[in-house]
């Protein structure tokens, strides 16, 4: 499986990692068959935002019940490691429901891509995907 993800979301989405710094910024992915389409950024309601990340649980729901009204596929999350790496954490995997959606981590400069699923590889959690980012004229952020 691969993410595929316009250089234009992307630039987008490392701008607003660098603009949260030091906090982790997050939100939601939006697309269909493994291509972002849109983005929305969400409050970090975590109760340490300067390590870890928690996703408006409003937003969230809003979204799903968006989707259920034939609204955008919410098809993953994205979120921040401002001063670590892009791959997830041990807190990340704890955190992951294993229902498949893809889980962005971006640094304001590297990004990678994960899915979340049941006996991963990386933590028992998440399997790494490649990421396909390149120059389109598609949509950019929802925000």
């Amino acid at each position: 499986m691969k993410l595929v993800i316009s250089s234009a979301i992307m630039k987008d989405l490392q701008q607003l990692a660098c603009q949260m710094a030091p906090e982790e910024a997050c939100g939601l992915l939006f697309g269909d068959n493994g291509t972002v389409s849109s983005f929305k950024t969400t409050k970090n309601v975590a109760e340490n935002p300067l390590h870890h990340f928690e996703i408006n649980p409003s937003d969230l729901i809003a979204a799903e019940r968006a989707m259920r009204d034939g609204g955008p596929t919410i098809i993953g999350y994205f979120h921040s490691h401002p001063s670590g790496s892009v791959s997830p954490s041990k807190t990340d995997a704890v955190m992951a429901a294993s229902d498949g959606r893809i889980w962005l981590i971006i640094d304001g400069q590297q990004a990678a891509a994960w899915r979340a699923v049941q006996k991963g590889e990386i933590y028992g959690r998440f399997n790494p995907i490649t990421l396909d980012c390149h120059s389109t004229n598609g949509q950019t952020a929802d925000n």
